[in-house]
């Protein structure tokens, strides 16, 4: 199913013409503009300093790190910097048109389900998860890169590649660190060679890689520098180094949802222009708060570990639909959740589309539809039309929830095995 695109079919046609156009966003307004704004100065400053052995992690008076990624990807941003600011942006746009196909060629290769779709069912969860698509060029974001590594890893351990799969999960990790969710999942299901891998590679690019560029006490440093600054900051006034975002409506995460609701914090925080907002239901403390907090998170990962099926009765089917869920929980578990996050609902929606579509039962087909269209619903409340108001209630967690549900759904009640569908499985391919 791993294909180039093919002129002759109108909906790869449509993926080069929007990537096109995606990508005029971002090079169109550096070249006749005043210079592309978002994330890409920066991804351009960081490149550069690598290049000129500056300082990586420089901290203005009160004010955040520069730069919030592990070394490993301003070493990554340093090479395409090299050539310039429009090299730079040409080739992150490339990037994530490449990521892009690869996460829609993955995402229907690893349903479950063995067949080929057609090119618009193939297409659909392009089209549905366009939104999010946008926010990767425009800001310049890496996460639908790190779907992409995440999907080609799943494949490798599928495809009994388990050492290849590891360094893949790693080295999402060393570029942005939410990944690292992966890894008890890894452990649980006793992937071992996987996870040994994984922790062996991410020692490899943490601190091997860097060394020869940085040096290798510099590269220490600074990885305990991005370290405090970002993993080991928490209090009631924010975490990381985006104090204003954590507890503000921008935020979807199961953490800064639960402490919107349990707390008289104000979701208006990222713009003093704007009167406070409160949608608290009760009014906790920080430390009672965080124990909620983790009384849901216990109880989702508990929920999830039982639904998942014993290793003896796993089935390529509910292997997909295990880690569509596994995707949907390492989206909203991140501490930061914004909206571009949601990307990594590509997958799920996928598994979902093709059950909705081929599964041989017409209720189920038709009830899978209606929860994809009543979680696309939710989705779009996040457009600028909407106020941020339903945002700051969580309208990204909740569909995520409904899309998670779904999938449990499915692994609780696969489909009955036909006489016709073993013959078919049987065939010769």
């Amino acid at each position: 199913m791993l294909t180039w695109p093919d002129l002759r079919r109108w909906p790869d046609v449509l993926f080069i013409v929007a990537s096109i156009a995606l990508t005029a966003d971002v090079l169109v307004p550096e070249i006749w503009g005043n210079g592309k704004t978002k994330d890409y100065a920066l991804w351009y400053w960081a490149g550069q300093q690598v290049l000129h052995g500056g300082d990586l992690y420089t901290q203005p008076a009160d004010g955040p790190l520069e730069f919030l990624y592990p070394p490993p990807a301003a070493i990554l941003l340093a090479i395409p910097s090299y050539f310039g600011k429009l090299p730079l942006y040409i080739c992150l746009s490339a990037v994530n048109a490449a990521a892009w196909w690869m996460t829609a060629q993955f995402s229907h290769a690893m349903s479950g389900l063995g067949r080929t779709p057609g090119p618009w069912l193939f297409a659909l969860p392009g089209f549905v998860t366009i939104s999010f698509v946008f926010d990767m060029f425009d800001l310049g974001q890496p996460n639908l890169l790190l779907l992409a590594m995440m999907l080609f890893g799943f494949w490798l351990l599928q495809h009994e590649r388990p050492w290849m799969a590891g360094s893949m999960f790693a080295l999402a990790t060393a570029i942005k660190v939410f990944p690292v969710a992966v890894l008890p999942y890894l452990v649980w299901r006793r992937r071992w060679s996987s996870a040994a891998s994984m922790v062996v590679y991410l020692g490899v690019f943490l601190f091997v890689l860097p060394a020869p560029v940085r040096g290798f006490q510099r590269n220490v440093a600074e990885l305990q520098t991005w370290y405090q600054g970002m993993v080991g900051s928490s209090s009631e006034q924010g975490f990381g180094q985006r104090a204003e975002q954590n507890w503000s409506w921008v935020n979807q995460s199961i953490i800064a949802v639960t402490h919107r609701l349990t707390r008289a914090v104000n979701y208006n925080q990222d713009n003093p222009d704007k009167p406070p907002a409160y949608m608290n239901v009760l009014d906790l403390d920080f430390k009672t708060a965080n124990w909620i907090v983790v009384a849901i998170s216990l109880a989702i990962g508990l929920g999830f570990i039982g639904v998942m099926p014993a290793p003896s009765r796993t089935t390529p089917r509910s292997i997909a639909e295990e880690i569509g869920i596994l995707f949907c929980l390492m989206t909203v578990a991140s501490p930061l959740a914004r909206q571009y996050y949601f990307i990594w609902l590509f997958y799920p929606i996928t598994v979902l589309i093709q059950r909705a579509a081929y599964d041989h039962r017409p209720a189920v087909r038709a009830g899978t539809w209606l929860a994809l269209a009543a979680a696309g619903l939710l989705m779009c409340l996040s457009l600028p039309i909407f106020p941020n108001d339903l945002q700051a209630y969580g309208n990204n967690l909740v569909a995520t929830a409904l899309i998670a549900g779904a999938l449990v759904w499915h692994i609780l009640h696969p489909p009955s095995i036909t006489k016709l569908e073993v013959q078919r499985h049987n065939e010769p391919r």
